[in-house]
């Protein structure tokens, strides 16, 4: 599958604000999944800097603006061809050991309700690989979760989330992470794109999912927000401990801190032939 991406995000401050610094990680890798064919990034009027891999197998670049200024955008414009895996991560070079992904988080730390999810969800599976073990976390927080957006913050926990019982992708990610380690499964948070509609209209953010290390098969996706693993629809962009630390941008200002508007526009079509098509 081909999947033609445009990512847009604009920022808006109420004052002038003297300076912003922003670590991007915009760049999808390739893999077995996926290959990327064209990608840029634009950071309209920022002088751009360091680029580098980090262990997690992320491209990171560095983007600087001078101010005054009161208002940014950066754009994202690619194209990738998918191929549909159930979810497993192959060829993706990496250095971080899958032990690291143990660390608990603010946002992924297991209070007791979320330790009783994960217990309920493993038991009677004592026995089970570590791939069914896997799916049955998933199962049980996509039951425990309903996707309802507009309900939760992107400060939320997971905690926070399965005590209200609804959330978004970020909180379906987070807590799968928490109960995931619980079991002491290695588990991260990945951030991508999904083509969520035929049409490729546009939607208010990006996507996010969770993977967990079986070791069988290395890492595996896990999208509890739509009870399913990653298939050619997705596009993985890069992972980390939480959403704050997978964020795909993270932005310093510089001097006080005026109001900030953030508006993202993210669009995902199919394309065949060389042409965009409505699927």
């Amino acid at each position: 599958m081909r999947l033609s991406i445009r990512h847009i995000t604009r920022y808006r401050f109420d004052e002038p604000v003297r300076g912003i610094v922003q670590s991007q990680k915009l760049w999808p890798a390739d893999c077995a999944s996926q290959r990327v064919l064209a990608w840029t990034v634009t950071s309209h009027g920022a002088q751009t800097g360091a680029e580098f891999v980090d262990g997690a197998g992320d491209m990171i670049r560095l983007a600087t603006w001078r101010g005054p200024l009161t208002e940014l955008t950066v754009e994202v414009e690619g194209e990738v061809e998918t191929a549909d895996l159930y979810g497993v991560l192959r060829e993706h070079r990496e250095r971080i050991p899958p032990s690291a992904y143990l660390r608990p988080t603010r946002q992924v730390e297991a209070d007791a309700e979320l330790k009783m999810l994960s217990a309920v969800a493993l038991k009677g599976l004592d026995g089970a690989s570590a791939l069914d073990r896997a799916h049955a976390l998933s199962r049980a927080v996509s039951e425990a979760i309903a996707y309802k957006p507009g309900e939760t913050q992107p400060h939320t926990t997971a905690s926070e989330a399965l005590s209200g019982g609804v959330g978004v992708c970020q909180d379906h990610a987070h807590a799968l992470i928490s109960v995931a380690h619980v079991a002491e499964m290695p588990a991260r948070y990945v951030t991508g794109y999904l083509q969520a509609s035929a049409d490729g209209s546009p939607h208010e953010a990006s996507h996010a999912w969770a993977e967990i290390w079986v070791p069988e098969l290395g890492w595996v996706g896990f999208d509890a927000a739509n009870a399913c693993c990653p298939d050619a629809r997705y596009v993985r962009l890069g992972s980390g401990y939480d959403a704050l630390d997978a964020a795909p941008i993270r932005g310093l200002v510089q001097g006080a801190t005026p109001e900030e508007h953030l508006d993202v526009e993210v669009m995902v079509t199919a394309v065949q032939s060389g042409q965009q098509q409505q699927q």
